[in-house]
């Protein structure tokens, strides 16, 4: 596999995930509102600077949290510098990844990872973390990009990790440019 495709979208980039076009076409609450609910626990798997998890935040409501979890410390400080004096602040919990683990040991409800699963090296042990943390009957959305960045084949591939490790796939939402599954653990 091209090195590209699982290299880290390093920080500098960050503001081209982060814009008013892109949720145009990946409206955080379009896609989340029939997964998340008020009161729930939501990991963001690779959160960048937060495009996701500002809005399942709200989402959440005052009862809620949001983990926002990444690899690299200068989008988790992008994500606090969004949350800083408002009323999200206590509601966005950012978890430094390391390479191989997310480090969260808390249960939640919801799981998402948006265009960041090809990034991951070792998708049996991703998966089989994600199994401890997600709690029982929880959902886990995996979107990845189509075409030159993630092949059919190889989105196929990450499925079948999920399934090996307990997971249960099923159809996801239609999204532009984008193949998606929802795993549930039972």
């Amino acid at each position: 596999m091209n090195n590209t495709r699982t290299r880290v979208c390093p920080v500098e980039r960050a503001n081209s995930l982060d814009n008013k076009i892109r949720k145009w076409f990946q409206n955080p609450g379009k896609i989340l509102a029939p997964y998340i609910k008020e009161g729930m626990k939501v990991l963001d798997v690779g959160c960048g600077p937060g495009f996701f998890s500002i809005e399942i935040a709200k989402m959440v409501g005052t009862d809620g949290k949001v983990f926002s979890a990444d690899l690299q410390e200068g989008m988790l400080e992008k994500v606090k510098a969004k949350t800083k004096g408002t009323e999200l602040e206590n509601r966005v919990i950012p978890v430094k990844c390391d390479k191989n683990k997310i480090n969260l040991t808390e249960k939640v409800d919801f799981v998402l990872a948006f265009y960041m699963v090809h990034e991951v090296p070792d998708k049996a042990s991703f998966f089989n973390e994600l199994k401890t943390v997600l709690k029982e009957n929880g959902e886990f959305l995996i979107v990845e990009p189509k075409f030159f960045h993630v092949s059919k084949d190889a989105f196929q591939s990450t499925v079948n990790h999920a399934e090996k490790a307990g997971f249960i796939a099923y159809t996801g939402p239609n999204l532009p440019f984008s193949q998606t599954v929802v795993l549930r653990k039972n």
